[in-house]
């Protein structure tokens, strides 16, 4: 099975392009998806967050604005929830191409905002980054309710600068051109990764059927 790594950053038309690749057969895990259960109510991380965050849980689930709150601008504290939480994302993952390979499925991806950042590429096999001019990505961003130029430039200051990000990428697959032009470039990516032999999938040691640790 071949693991595609799906990154960009904020703004860049990720979501899309995971839906897009969804439609064409490929399995998508959403990692911001996987951080709302983990917070959610009876989620995963809930216990952790409350004891290094007193205050942030509300009737049994992590209240995200307060979290934000939290850590914004505050390197220890966004590191102190990084460590709770990216373990247990990573374990998601896991489990998730676990049951992916049981289907037989041929091309699973990993949508990670934080791809690079967080060396996640040493887990896949290739790289696909979205990418759009600067003033479409601040557009859409800015347009997202409760969103400031702000809370913008901190996310921004967060991730790898596009540009290296593209120079990085083994595809970059435009989002600021249509949706059709995105589209054929992911069908060609997906086209050309099913000739692949997967590197990472099945992991060394591992044995179908043996219990999760996810």
């Amino acid at each position: 099975m071949v693991i595609l790594g799906l990154t960009g950053s904020i703004g860049m038309g990720k979501s899309t392009a995971a839906r897009m690749l969804e439609s064409m057969g490929v399995p998508v895990c959403d990692s911001d998806a996987v951080v709302h259960r983990l917070l959610g109510r009876g989620g995963a991380a809930v216990g952790a967050i409350d004891a290094a965050f007193p205050g942030v849980v509300r009737d049994g689930a992590v209240d995200r604005r307060a979290l934000g709150a939290a850590v914004f601008a505050n390197p220890p504290a966004l590191k102190r929830l990084e460590a709770i939480l990216h373990p247990r994302v990573r374990a998601a993952q896991e489990a998730f191409l676990r049951h992916a390979a049981r289907r037989g499925v041929a091309v699973a991806a990993l949508d990670i905002p934080l791809l690079f950042e967080t060396g996640g590429e040493r887990r896949v096999d290739r790289t696909v980054v979205v990418s759009a001019p600067p003033m479409v990505q601040r557009a859409r961003v800015l347009a997202r309710p409760g969103m400031t130029a702000e809370k913008y430039a901190a996310i921004l200051a967060r991730q790898m600068p596009d540009a290296q990000k593209r120079r990085r990428a083994d595809h970059v697959v435009p989002t600021g051109a249509g949706r059709r032009r995105t589209r054929m470039a992911l069908r060609d990516i997906v086209a050309e990764v099913k000739r692949l032999r997967g590197r990472h999938w099945p992991p060394r040691g591992y044995q179908p059927g043996a219990p999760s640790h996810a």
